[in-house]
């Protein structure tokens, strides 16, 4: 057999488990460092690092409350223009909730909207879902479905996106977290009020067992799994 037919061979190699590789940083363009840090730090984001070298290098970096993922700016740290990072989104559990905290903090924010039906049309600024914007929450308060936005000084756009139940296959089912506070009271607020529709399908009694259902609730909401009835 020649060499170039033995080239032709495919070679087998084992399967393997692929390597960890956590997104922790994404960069936002900026024109004014200084600035860009009063708005973030006023959002009450944690501040984890600002750091010059020499005069002409300098990197802030900002995580959001419960992120895994931080955001750096400053100077010389990209050369993309100040404002051109759009559709940056924030995970909450809590839509009107995420939107009060900002606009308690002097942050001009959208009102709540939908996207329709997944309609790519419209004048509206993009997103996910379409670029027609619908007044209001989903309808069908479906996870994912709502939204709401803001700007940083230099136009970076941010957007807030609910997200109640995860789809199938988004989450280890074996390892739920809830990563604060205000994200574990907002699962147990709906578990309650399910809990509540649950008590009335059976009658009206009181469940002695609701820590059981509120948990195997929350654990199946945040797994996207089929939820207790």
């Amino acid at each position: 057999m020649s060499n170039a037919m033995r080239s032709e061979t495919p070679i087998e190699t084992p399967r393997t488990q692929p390597v960890d590789t956590k997104l922790e940083v994404v960069v936002i363009p900026v024109s004014d460092v200084d600035r860009a840090k009063r708005f973030y730090d006023g959002l009450g984001w944690r501040l984890d690092a600002d750091f010059a070298n020499d005069a002409d290098f300098r990197v802030i970096q900002f995580t959001p409350p419960g992120s895994g993922c931080a955001i750096i700016f400053g100077k010389n740290v990209t050369a993309a223009a100040p404002g051109s990072a759009q559709g940056l989104y924030l995970i909450v559990s809590d839509i009107e909730a995420a939107r009060r905290d900002l606009i308690a903090r002097g942050v001009e924010v959208s009102e709540v909207f939908h996207d329709a039906a997944g309609v790519y049309a419209g004048k509206d600024e993009p997103y996910l879902f379409g670029r027609l914007r619908i007044a209001g929450r989903d309808p069908d308060h479906r996870s994912y479905r709502s939204f709401a936005s803001f700007k940083d000084p230099d136009g970076n756009g941010w957007l807030f996106q609910e997200v109640t139940t995860r789809l199938p296959g988004r989450i280890d089912a074996d390892g739920t977290t809830f990563t604060t506070s205000t994200d574990l009271a907002s699962a147990m607020r709906r578990a309650a009020t399910a809990h509540g529709e649950h008590e009335k399908r059976n009658g009206g009694k009181h469940d002695e067992n609701w820590p059981d259902w509120y948990a195997e609730y929350m654990v199946s909401e945040q797994a996207g799994k089929q939820l207790p009835l």
